[in-house]
């Protein structure tokens, strides 16, 4: 019984200071640590990264714990080397890789910064409205986020050009997760497709490495009239400015990536309504293709975690959610779509396709 109290003081300790693992790696961020390692091309001592980070010498016992904890959560790697009298030595892991190898497939580094910066500066007053909003009625606030700051967030990124900027780096980071999952998906989910509109593409980063990979598809990006302009169109990708509630040009294929986990069901269902129209008006009729999370599909080596506080975000700074199956299926039978089919990728991404 004692040691079952204990465990559990110790799981509330996790909880109430679980914070400090954004604000430790955006520490590490702000000090350059990932990038030293990575730039010295081997482990370092401590003595190495106190010496080249150029900190107060008073401050290098406390670099020490500070690495500690990186250490803890996996962020760096501690080794012993004996050549350097047992002194412990630092290098990268694949988590600290994704974010200082910035000319790779993989480089999620302006996604992390985004949310370590808008966690500062505007959701952590979102995330303490929760429980206030739970006691208001919908009509009142929609989501915490407007409560805290009596706007929405899409509101608010299209009045603030700092945040829509960093935003729009950060998606166009997490295109290559995207990229990853549709190169490892082997070109089966466009075979017999000639034409695909990317929804809410941005800049066209995914549209244009399917046009690479896929050069049998001709490929279209939607998006609004502020994200688009400037944008040329080229033999690669065509760029259209409209917004999705409203149109959605015709193809063959219709790609939503991670746009339907942002927005309630009823919106949600707008939306497919319209890429079942988009698609019908083809002379074979296509499929709606959804990169999204399926809860419950995610590699037997992955933590589930990580999407369960992905669907916080969603509630607290949106109307969406990151759905089950059944929730999936309940969208598609209410926009009319006759049948569906779940590809579960890697991690907690899988593609949906769906069809009229």
């Amino acid at each position: 019984m004692e040691s079952d109290q204990s465990q559990a003081i110790a799981e509330l300790w996790k909880m109430i200071f679980g914070f400090i693992k954004p604000i430790s790696l955006k520490c590490a961020l702000d000090l350059g640590i990932l990038d030293e390692i990575s730039n010295h091309g081997q482990p370092m001592t401590l003595s190495q990264l106190h010496s080249a980070l150029s900190l107060p010498h008073s401050k290098k016992s406390h670099l020490y714990r500070l690495m500690r904890i990186l250490s803890h959560f996996g962020l760096i790697h501690e080794q012993t080397c004996p050549s350097e009298g047992s002194e412990i030595m630092y290098d990268l892991t694949p988590t600290s890789l994704l974010l200082t190898n910035k000319e790779g497939p993989l480089n999620l580094l302006p996604f992390i910064l985004f949310q370590l910066d808008v966690l500062k500066d505007i959701m952590l007053k979102a995330y303490l409205c929760m429980g206030d909003w739970f006691k208001q009625e919908d009509k009142d606030k929609q989501t915490p986020f407007e409560m805290a700051h009596n706007c929405s967030f899409w509101a608010m990124t299209g009045q603030n050009s700092k945040l829509n900027e960093m935003f729009n780096n950060a998606m166009i980071s997490s295109c290559s997760i995207f990229t990853d999952v549709i190169i490892k998906s082997g070109g089966n989910i466009f075979m017999g497709i000639e034409s695909l509109v990317d929804v809410g593409g941005g800049p066209g980063t995914l549209a244009k490495s399917i046009a690479m990979h896929y050069p049998h598809v001709k490929c279209t990006v939607l998006d609004l009239p502020h994200v688009v302009q400037g944008f040329q169109n080229d033999d690669i990708v065509k760029f259209v400015s409209g917004d999705m509630f409203n149109f959605i040009p015709p193809a063959d294929a219709v790609l939503l990536k991670w746009i339907l986990h942002c927005w309630d069901d009823e919106d949600c269902i707008k939306i497919l309504k319209l890429c079942k129209e988009a698609i019908s008006s083809t002379e074979t009729g296509g499929k709606v293709i959804i990169m999204e999370a399926v809860v419950g599909y995610t590699s037997a080596n992955v933590s589930e975690e990580p999407l369960l506080l992905f669907d916080m975000v969603m509630l607290t700074s949106t109307t969406g959610v990151e759905r089950d199956e059944q929730d999936w299926k309940s969208l598609f039978n209410r926009a009319g779509f006759s049948s569906y089919n779940i590809v579960h990728t890697v991690g907690f991404m899988s593609i949906i396709e769906v069809y009229p």
